[in-house]
């Protein structure tokens, strides 16, 4: 069978249209009006009031903690339970970062963990510099409670959005939390404008800053001058085109991601010690992607022989994000907690949520999974 993808790009005529008329135009390079409609439209959409368009969410996140102004040896704080471009973009600034345990009734940081740590650090005087709360797999944190713990140290929080456009906390938008919030485009996200992200804030001085460093920081002068370290970060005219076709479509790319979610629920749940990542009642996750766990004292199988199972038909599963404090490179960071980010490694699995998964694509795979949880198929 034509393969089963987890997260592939889904295109329409609109971004077609768009991309041909940038590539009409000519503004072929960084910058250009397709770019400036682009920040516009998702400043508007994100509940923001201003955003910078950028090569990736990795790099949003790195200027925004630039823009904060973390230096090296800052302690700054983030999910463990994430991608390693949340952790990276500490490093690249020499600030290490410190990581927080998933709670089990979100997946996200856990507000009492957090809270944990601020007392720890605040003892030594060695508080954070700043707070990388991450929205996983769609499902926003609970800002409320985070907000909370952070108050009374006045440390910033960024929220990294990568995997929640679309998805709310409360009636307000993924993206609207915090100092900062960063997006990415990159192919297997939500929408994606091939390789791209954004940095978004509520302060018109501090996302023009973002754009001066993201253009290599070159002063206002005749002849190439410069007087900070920049960098080459800005979003191309093109890829930017891209984005604003995919923004119209983002409420019917969310719908579907969660259409996909309800079916595979109502197909699998009865399945022995089979269980789907949290939908808390403070909001709407976009469910990015499906995440089932499977309960080793239960299940019939495990996540990485049902992940086997699927790939020998031509299907793509993924095993949960490994927690950062378990990964070799972070080996020495500072973990609050910890076992319930591992536990969800262990035991979650990622299956094909993609928007363009088609009905009969996903009903083979629930064939598939049924198959082999219920007879235990090595």
């Amino acid at each position: 069978m034509t393969r089963i993808y987890l997260s592939p790009p889904h295109m329409g005529p609109d971004e077609r249209q768009l991309l041909i008329d940038a590539f009409d135009s000519n503004w072929i390079a960084p910058l250009g009006p397709h770019v400036d409609a682009f920040e516009a439209e998702l400043a508007q959409r994100v509940g923001r009031t201003h955003v910078a368009a950028l090569s990736s969410g990795t790099a949003a996140l790195h200027l925004a903690l630039i823009l904060l102004g973390v230096q090296a040896n800052d302690r700054v704080y983030c999910s463990t339970l994430t991608f390693a471009a949340t952790a990276n973009a500490v490093t690249y600034l020499h600030a290490t970062p410190v990581f927080i345990d998933a709670d089990p009734l979100t997946w996200n940081m856990d507000p009492q963990r957090l809270r944990e740590a601020l007392a720890h650090d605040a003892e030594r005087g060695q508080l954070p510099k700043a707070v990388i709360v991450v929205d996983l797999y769609g499902i926003c944190a609970d800002y409320d409670a985070i907000e909370e713990a952070c108050a009374p140290f006045a440390i910033p929080i960024i929220e990294d959005a990568a995997e929640a456009l679309g998805a709310t906390y409360k009636d307000k938008a993924a993206g609207s939390f915090g100092h900062f919030a960063a997006f990415s485009f990159n192919g297997n996200k939500i929408i994606t404008t091939s390789g791209g992200g954004a940095l978004a804030a509520n302060s018109p001085e501090l996302i023009q800053k973002a754009r001066f460093l993201a253009t290599q920081a070159r002063d206002p002068a005749p002849h190439y001058q410069h007087s900070h370290i920049g960098y080459n970060y800005r979003l191309s005219n093109l890829l930017a085109a891209i984005g604003r076709g995919q923004l119209t479509q983002l409420n019917e790319r969310v719908a579907a991601r969660i259409a996909i979610y309800h079916r595979y629920r109502e197909a699998l749940q009865d399945l022995p010690g089979l269980d789907f990542s949290p939908n808390p009642g403070y909001g709407q996750a976009n469910h990015w992607l499906t995440v089932i766990t499977l309960d080793p004292q239960r299940a019939k199988t495990n996540p990485e022989r049902l992940r086997l199972a699927l790939e020998a038909q031509n299907i793509e599963a993924r095993p949960v994000w490994k927690p950062m404090h378990l990964q070799p490179v972070f080996r020495n960071c500072d973990c609050f907690g910890g076992d319930c980010a591992q536990n969800l490694f262990e035991c979650g699995l990622c299956l094909p949520s993609g928007s363009s998964l088609t009905p009969q694509q996903q009903e083979h795979v629930i064939h598939c999974i049924r198959h082999h949880a219920e007879g235990g198929a090595a």
